[in-house]
C-alpha cells in the first residue's frame, strides 16, 4: 500500500499529504490539544506497538521539548520479560517518568482475588482506575483503534469517565471537524485516543517508514508454547500449562501484547518488518479477535469492562 499522496492521474502531489502523514497530524494535533487543555494528563505505557507508537507520535509533537505528560503502566505481573525490558530501556532512553500500578500488589493486600481460569487481565481495572485518581491524572492517553473490537468502534477520541472512571456510551460527545470537548465536572476525566483511526496495517507501515524499534516478541521467533482455545500460549508459572496439554517449541510471533495467560501467538515465519506488513495485509481477523482470549469470554466482554473503567 502506497503512502504517498496521488492524483487521479497516477502522479505525485506535493501538496498533498500522504495516508500516513495525515494520521500523523491528526494524532499530532491531539497531543497538543490535550497539553493545552488539561492539567495532569498520563500516557498508558506497557511496550506494546501501540503505546510504542504512542510515544513516539508524542515525542514528535513537542520536539525538541520534553514529553509534558508521563507514563503509566498497570503490570499484571504475567507480563512478557521482553516487553517489560524494553518498557524500562525507553523511559530511560527518553528521561520519562513511569509510574507502575501492580496487580500482584493489590492481590497480595486482598483488594483482588486471582480469577480460576489465571488470567489477570481483567484484574487490571480496579488498580487503573485507583492510579488515575490517586494521582489526580485528568487526560489518559490509550492507544485503543477502531478497528481493532466492537466496543473500541464505537468511542470517540475524547471519551468522558464519570467520577467513578465509568463509560457511558449515552454521553459520547459529537467531534466534528476536529473539535474536541474537553470539559469535565471535578473528578471526571477523559480518556484520549489518538491514533483511533488507525488501523493495524498503518501501524506497521508507520513503524517500517520511521524505523521505530520494537520488543523482539513483534517477529518469529522459537518459544515454547501450548495450545488453548484455539490460540498458542506462552508456558509460565502463570497456571498454563495443565496436565492434558503438551509444551512444544515453534516458531511464532505475536501480533498484540497483553497478559501472557490471554494473549496468543500466531505461527509465523515473518522476521522482518516488511514480511510482517505482508502477512498483516492478507490476514481476515483483526489482531485481539485472532489472539486475545479475555475478548472471547462473552459477545459484550470489552464492552462490559470498559463500562467498569479499563479501555
Amino acid at each position: 500500500m502506497s503512502t504517498v499522496a496521488t492524483v487521479p492521474d497516477g502522479t505525485v502531489n506535493p501538496y498533498a499529504l500522504s495516508h500516513l502523514d495525515s494520521l500523523e497530524s491528526e494524532a499530532v494535533h491531539i497531543f497538543r490539544e490535550v497539553a493545552g487543555e488539561f492539567e495532569r494528563p498520563v500516557i498508558l505505557f506497557s511496550g506494546g506497538k501501540d503505546s510504542i507508537l504512542m510515544l513516539h507520535l508524542a515525542l514528535k509533537a513537542f520536539a525538541p521539548a520534553p514529553v509534558p505528560f508521563t507514563l503509566l503502566h498497570v503490570d499484571t505481573g504475567h507480563n512478557f520479560p521482553e516487553v517489560l525490558d524494553y518498557r524500562d530501556r525507553t523511559v530511560e532512553k527518553h528521561g520519562l517518568r513511569l509510574h507502575v500500578a501492580s496487580v500482584q500488589e493489590y492481590i497480595d493486600a486482598g483488594k483482588l482475588r486471582e480469577r480460576p481460569d489465571g488470567t489477570r487481565n481483567p484484574l487490571q481495572t480496579v488498580p487503573l482506575t485507583e492510579a488515575i485518581q490517586r494521582h489526580r491524572f485528568d487526560a489518559v492517553f490509550g492507544g485503543g483503534r477502531r478497528d481493532e473490537e466492537k466496543a473500541r468502534a464505537k468511542e470517540r477520541v475524547f471519551s468522558l469517565r464519570d467520577e467513578f472512571s465509568q463509560w457511558d456510551p449515552r454521553r459520547q460527545r459529537p467531534e466534528l471537524w476536529q473539535l474536541y470537548n474537553g470539559r469535565h465536572a471535578p473528578g471526571e476525566h477523559v480518556r484520549v485516543f489518538p491514533i483511533s483511526n488507525w488501523t493495524e496495517l498503518d501501524v506497521w507501515q508507520y513503524i517500517e517508514r520511521e524505523g521505530i524499534e520494537l520488543p523482539e516478541i513483534y517477529f518469529a521467533h522459537e518459544r515454547e508454547v501450548f495450545s488453548r482455545s484455539g490460540m498458542w500460549l506462552t508456558a509460565g508459572d502463570w497456571g498454563g500449562p495443565k496436565d492434558h496439554e503438551k509444551v512444544e517449541t515453534r516458531q511464532v510471533r505475536y501480533r498484540t501484547v497483553g497478559d501472557m495467560s490471554c494473549t496468543g501467538a500466531v505461527d509465523s515465519d515473518a522476521t522482518t518488518l516488511d514480511a510482517v506488513i505482508t502477512e498483516i495485509a492478507a490476514s481476515r481477523l483483526t489482531e485481539r479477535g485472532a489472539t486475545r482470549a479475555d475478548d472471547k469470554m462473552s459477545e459484550a466482554a470489552m464492552e462490559d469492562r470498559k463500562r467498569e473503567g479499563y479501555f
